[in-house]
């Protein structure tokens, strides 16, 4: 293997979630270092999986500890360094915590998934709120 093939490894892997509260309610966050309204999520760690990884990454973001409900598939796009990004989202219901503003983020809202749709900032994470409610389903051809 040459030092120049690019595989799987240059794909930078990340998980996230929809959160919702006990009203039903999704968790979307504001990032001031991106300047952007987003699903909660981040980047992998060695050696973890998907799932620890948004539960993780949830947890530093928002202060909410979660139990996964469903898997929510994967999106893809590039960063904003140009490298290909894979970010698997789950359904994370809050059994507790609380949020404190951070690094990461500033501020959380809790939203219907139609409010949560036109507040993100990225068509990405429209995907996956449209994949939560059951309005999108890519294996129908109806």
């Amino acid at each position: 293997m040459d030092d120049h093939s690019h595989h799987i490894d240059d794909v930078v892997r990340a998980a996230g979630g929809v959160v919702t509260n006990s009203a039903g309610r999704i968790a979307v966050v504001w990032r001031p270092h991106r300047q952007d309204w987003s699903l909660p999520k981040g980047k992998q760690e060695p050696e973890e999986t998907d799932e620890q990884t948004a539960l993780r990454e949830v947890l530093e973001e928002t202060g909410m500890r979660t139990n996964i409900a469903a898997d929510l598939g994967t999106v893809s796009y590039q960063d904003h360094r140009g490298r290909p990004k894979v970010v698997r989202y789950f359904h994370l219901a809050v059994i507790g915590g609380t949020f404190t503003p951070n690094d990461e983020v500033s501020r959380l809202d809790w939203l219907t998934a139609e409010a949560a749709e036109s507040r993100l900032s990225y068509d990405t994470d429209r995907q996956v709120i449209l994949r939560f409610t059951g309005r999108a389903d890519p294996d129908r051809s109806d």
